[in-house]
């Protein structure tokens, strides 16, 4: 698959995973924001800041998206791909800033715990949850699995999260009906923990791919592999990798034959570049072309 083919099955891939996680994102909170007034559970209310939170993260990175996906331009030559990981970085800090929150709030239904009415309603709507973000998570599952996209990786760990955190607040409500008082506020301050978890598991992506790290021995490997095997070429050093966004960046000094002409060197350069690219796209190749004799 060439490069342009690739960018634009990513860019439908990546358009269709955020859309459906904000949409499904809209449902909950409507639904949740419903349960939440009907039972004043608090484990409701940490359900529903937890899915105004994934609307809020879906959105941003529907807008981030937009700017990451476009081609490289003048200013930006080696593309936007590295907007992803920001997008990543801002949802961490909301989602921490709100899990502090829903921990305070826990404690306090600890010391004080009130009975959830119409528990009935949080219930179902809860079920409802479960199913809405499972779909969701394998649609962003596929999507990960063929584009490697941050953003959307990102976003997979709130909705990931949701279906733990849904399942923690359906038994809150089963065990606040008389049988455990505090299992409401108890709840809540779990999902407060776990949030707190998910945003330092997002902080962490993030970051690792703001850094330009090397790619991967595999995928090194494979570039040494294509250049060693081919009959005109003597071998390469100063391999450079790294990774913006989806778009791997691969640079190296190709060893060859001190008679060849510059158009031969090219021309060899051209098919060694095709290679890799046919093998670790999408990505641009540079290759600096040394006679044997200087190496």
């Amino acid at each position: 698959m060439d490069t342009v083919t690739h960018d634009k099955k990513y860019n439908i891939l990546v358009k269709i995973a955020a859309y459906s996680a904000t949409s499904a994102a809209l449902l909950l909170v409507v639904i949740k924001l419903y349960a939440w007034f009907i039972t004043d559970a608090s484990a409701m209310l940490a359900s529903t800041t937890d899915s105004l939170l994934d609307l809020f993260a879906s959105l941003m990175n529907v807008v981030i998206l937009r700017y990451a996906l476009a081609p490289a331009d003048n200013e930006h030559r080696f593309g936007h791909g590295k907007a992803e990981s920001l997008a990543g970085l801002v949802q961490s800090a909301f989602v921490m800033g709100s899990a502090l929150l829903l921990v305070f709030h826990g404690v306090g239904r600890m010391i004080t715990p009130q009975a959830i009415i119409r528990s009935d309603v949080g219930i179902g709507v809860t079920i409802v949850a479960i199913i809405v973000t499972l779909g969701l998570v394998v649609i962003q599952k596929i999507v990960i699995k063929k584009t490697q996209s941050v953003a959307i990786s990102a976003d997979a760990l709130h909705y990931q999260s949701d279906l733990i955190l849904n399942i923690g607040v359906l038994l809150a409500l089963f065990l606040s009906q008389g049988l455990w008082k505090n299992a409401d506020g108890f709840f809540t301050i779990l999902v407060g923990l776990f949030l707190l978890w998910g945003a330092g598991k997002i902080v962490w992506l993030s970051i690792y791919h703001l850094m330009d790290h090397e790619l991967t021995e595999d995928e090194q490997n494979i570039i040494t592999d294509i250049v060693v095997n081919h009959k005109k070429t003597h071998g390469l050093h100063d391999l450079r990798t790294r990774q913006a966004g989806p778009v791997k960046f691969i640079q190296f000094h190709l060893e060859l034959d001190d008679n060849l002409s510059l158009f031969e060197a090219h021309a060899i350069g051209e098919l060694i570049e095709k290679e890799i690219e046919g093998e670790l796209s999408p990505c641009e190749v540079f290759i600096h072309h040394d006679p044997k004799s200087v190496v």
